[in-house]
């Protein structure tokens, strides 16, 4: 191959409409010849052909300029570190300095925090002035047009994404330009992408939910992605209903906020956008689990059955619920195009089942998958990589259970999956009850190591608005009891803390370690 195919949209597509941001339109010509004038002007800076695997660093918030950096770092034959404008300069500057970047790229105000990082260091920063129309600063004058450009392979390594650092500092998970590809051809397939779709982009874009899922696997079917310029909720629900959006993917957090919006609105407005929205193709959710009571609300006042699907950094998606036939409410589906999946008994290494015809009913087990999506490995991490493979099996930490043919996702084995008096209790199943009490807007459950049960179930709630009471001892009175009627006395939270919201991280995962840090001090 002569370049990803990503980046190489065909010359057919130059009119069609790629980006829609800050209220203009670019199209694929436009993103085909303003990021090849970038890699000119990469190779000019740094004085070589190829960039041949250097890290590029790039701060910016959501739009053009970012799909033409990404883009033009790819052409280039460099790795892509995409950066969080969310994250604090001590973040970014751990991401720069673990990922050992030779060079960094801003745009706007956003951008130019990482002047700084960039001095100190002694690496070049290119300054993109995206409220300008793309002026360069800090780039030197491209080198000619006639320049060829460096020659990439399907093996050659593209991107680094870091992990949430859940269990510990983030780590740089490393992809090839072959693995985003098949990322990006199982998700085309599996979910019908066509030329004719337009997304609208509301996710992060340093994470593989808004970079792979919702931009990358747009551009490749020849659709068109609209960024927002900020989530706004009676913003995104006017765009909704538009009848221009045919597709839209968000996390949990955002379909929640969506629907407090719609409650707030007049009767004639609920009624607008309750109807534009049931146009729409396809609404995915992802990256956290999907309460059952929102899938069941969104359906109810948009007809839409939200799809659920599950993927993870090192892996992109690996199961997906099915486009055509049934979508369960608190399921993930199915492994998807080109992934294969088993369960595997944590204690023991014993493989359970591979494939749903050898599953056996009832046993649950770790998720490990293996495709060529996988990632490579962690960047500069080759013992901690070994330790994340058994057998070419990448291992998710996951633990899932396969009831009538849908996988269902227990939760994470070091952090959703509880052991108290000898038994194992799944944090996600008492989560979800709990969200189904009219007081409870939101809540996280937790072990905290306790000398007799080995560890407490405890329960951080985040009560609705206007809801009483709004203290621990109270959220205790009014739960517990009603807890006690619904679920078995081992499962039952045996610590309670009220708070206003749950920690999260960027793509509104929650941070159970932080939840833990509630509990740590004992009685409120």
């Amino acid at each position: 191959m002569t370049g990803p195919r990503l980046v190489q949209p065909p010359r057919e597509w130059s009119a069609r409409v790629a980006v829609l941001a800050d209220g203009r339109a670019h199209t694929y010509g436009d993103l085909d010849a303003r990021s090849r004038l970038r890699v000119r002007q990469l190779l000019a800076g740094a004085g070589v052909a190829d960039l041949d695997g250097a890290r590029v660093g790039f701060l910016m918030e959501p739009g053009f300029e970012y799909v033409v950096t990404q883009w033009a770092i790819w052409r280039a034959g460099g790795i892509a570190v995409p950066l969080s404008p969310h994250h604090p300069g001590r973040e970014l500057e751990y991401v720069i300095d673990d990922a050992d970047c030779a060079a960094l790229i801003g745009a706007g105000e956003t951008g130019r925090r990482i002047t700084g990082p960039a001095r100190k260091r002694g690496i070049p920063f290119h300054s993109v002035d995206d409220a300008n129309e793309g002026t360069e600063r800090g780039f030197p004058p491209p080198v000619s047009d006639a320049a060829q450009l460096p020659r990439l392979t399907a093996a050659r390594p593209a991107m680094i994404l870091y992990t949430s650092g859940t269990t510990g500092r983030p780590k740089g998970a490393l992809t090839t330009h072959a693995q985003i590809e098949a990322h990006i051809t199982s998700l085309v397939g599996a979910w019908r992408w066509t030329r004719d779709d337009r997304i609208l982009h509301v996710l992060p874009l340093h994470h593989t939910h808004g970079i792979v899922n919702a931009l990358c696997c747009p551009l490749y079917a020849g659709a068109t992605v609209e960024f927002t310029g900020g989530f706004d909720p009676k913003a995104t629900w006017d765009r909704l209903a538009s009848g221009d959006i045919t597709v839209f993917m968000a996390v949990p957090t955002v379909y929640a906020k969506l629907l407090r919006a719609w409650d707030d609105a007049g009767g004639a407005t609920r009624t607008r956008w309750s109807r534009g929205v049931g146009a729409l193709r396809l609404m995915v959710s992802g990256s956290a689990a999907l309460p059952v009571p929102v899938f069941e609300r969104w359906e109810e006042i948009t007809g839409h059955r939200l799809l659920e699907r599950y993927g993870m950094t090192e892996i992109g998606m690996g199961l997906s619920n099915p486009y055509d036939g049934e979508r369960r409410a608190g399921t993930v589906g199915q492994p998807l195009p080109g992934v294969r999946l088993r369960l595997v008994r944590p204690a023991t290494g014993k493989v359970l089942a591979e494939g749903v015809d050898a599953f056996a009913p009832g046993e649950s087990g770790e998720i490990q998958l293996r495709g060529p999506m996988v990632f490579s490995g962690y960047w500069r991490r080759p013992e901690e990589t070994a330790a994340a493979f058994a057998d070419g099996w990448f291992r998710t930490g996951d633990e899932a259970v396969l009831e009538d043919g849908y996988y269902r996702i227990l939760g994470r084995r070091s952090v959703d999956i509880l052991k108290s008096g000898g038994y194992k209790i799944s944090a996600v199943e008492i989560e979800e009850l709990l969200r189904s009490h009219p007081a409870v807007r939101d809540c996280a459950v937790v072990g905290i190591p306790d000398e007799d049960w080995g560890e407490r179930v405890s329960a951080a709630v985040v009560p609705e608005p206007g809801a009483s009471p709004r203290t621990s001892d109270g959220i205790a009175a009014l739960l517990d009891p009603w807890a006690r009627e619904r679920l078995a006395r081992y499962k039952l939270p045996r610590a309670w803390r009220c708070v206003d919201d749950l920690p999260r991280n960027a793509m509104g995962k929650v941070q159970k370690p932080a939840v833990r840090a509630l509990f740590e001090g004992g009685p409120p």
